[in-house]
């Protein structure tokens, strides 16, 4: 019970532009004696491409790039596909060009079942809490498409936390009704809503959890570092031991202050949860 593993979400070292960039990038991984990484899978801007972009990534070099991931000894615990419309983050909230972010986002999806880890995490957009409201209709709309497409290819589409209550969550979680539609619990992001919702969330959401992000908020020092901020980790931990959440703790880190030394810091504070039964 509470089988976690310690992984790293790749961005956290920079983009990954071609072989030579992820390569460095898996190198420093195993120095810092993680399990595993979960990769970022789309561009991450105009004339800032991504090696795995699935538009880009064919057959063979998904293939190529899942046995470099493994001669490092190394596991994927899953992809990150995280896409932006012309106005608000998440871009799955927001009709224009919508079918095309759906269309990338199901593109993901199968990159990631090929690769044989098939779990694709992105903030679609806010979840509004009133159903009546537009924004609702669209985010659900285009979450069902990916979600029935996900049942398809057996993979998992997560929403990851911090956009909008657990509770409002899990009321779309139930609306949707889609078994390939889960959550990327992040603790950090759910600080927005007080310490308390870091522990209450997973209580609420913890059917749906299929992946965690380690990470952590210091209002002081704005750092990341896991164990270094407000994040109650014990009981955290204690609380996805409880919801029996076996997986993935991949620590991110996107401040650029310190990342190696941030992560391998936190990647020991963790290693005192693998101890414990």
């Amino acid at each position: 019970m509470g089988a976690f593993k310690i992984g790293l979400t790749i961005w956290s070292l920079g983009e990954t532009p071609n072989i030579k960039a992820l390569k460095n990038q898996l190198k420093t991984a195993v120095e810092i004696g993680v399990e595993g990484v979960q990769l970022w899978c789309v561009d991450y801007g105009p004339s800032r491409p991504c090696l795995l972009d699935p538009d880009r990534c064919d057959a063979k070099l998904r293939a190529d790039i899942k046995e470099i991931i493994g001669s490092y000894g190394l596991e994927i615990s899953g992809f990150c596909a995280q896409l932006s419309g012309p106005r608000r983050f998440g871009g799955l909230d927001e009709e224009e060009g919508l079918d095309k972010r759906i269309e990338k986002t199901k593109k993901a999806l199968k990159l990631a079942a090929d690769m044989g880890s098939p779990i694709v995490t992105t903030h679609p957009g806010v979840i509004p809490s009133d159903k009546s409201s537009p924004t609702y209709s669209v985010i659900k709309r285009s979450i069902f498409e990916i979600s029935k497409y996900g049942e398809d290819l057996g993979a998992f589409f997560c929403i990851e936390t911090g956009m909008e209550r657990a509770e409002v969550l899990k009321a779309f979680l139930e609306d949707v009704g889609s078994p390939a539609l889960k959550v990327n619990y992040d603790p950090a992001n759910m600080l927005h809503f007080g310490i308390d919702e870091v522990v209450k969330g997973v209580k609420t959401l913890k059917k749906w959890i299929v992946h965690t992000h380690a990470k952590d908020y210091n209002p002081e020092t704005k750092r990341a570092t896991v164990g270094e901020g407000l994040v109650p980790w014990d009981e955290y931990m204690s609380a996805l031991r409880k919801v029996q959440y076996e997986g993935w703790l991949a620590i991110e880190d996107e401040t650029g202050i310190d990342v190696i030394e941030s992560i391998k810091r936190g990647k020991e504070f963790l290693e005192k949860y693998m101890l414990r039964i």
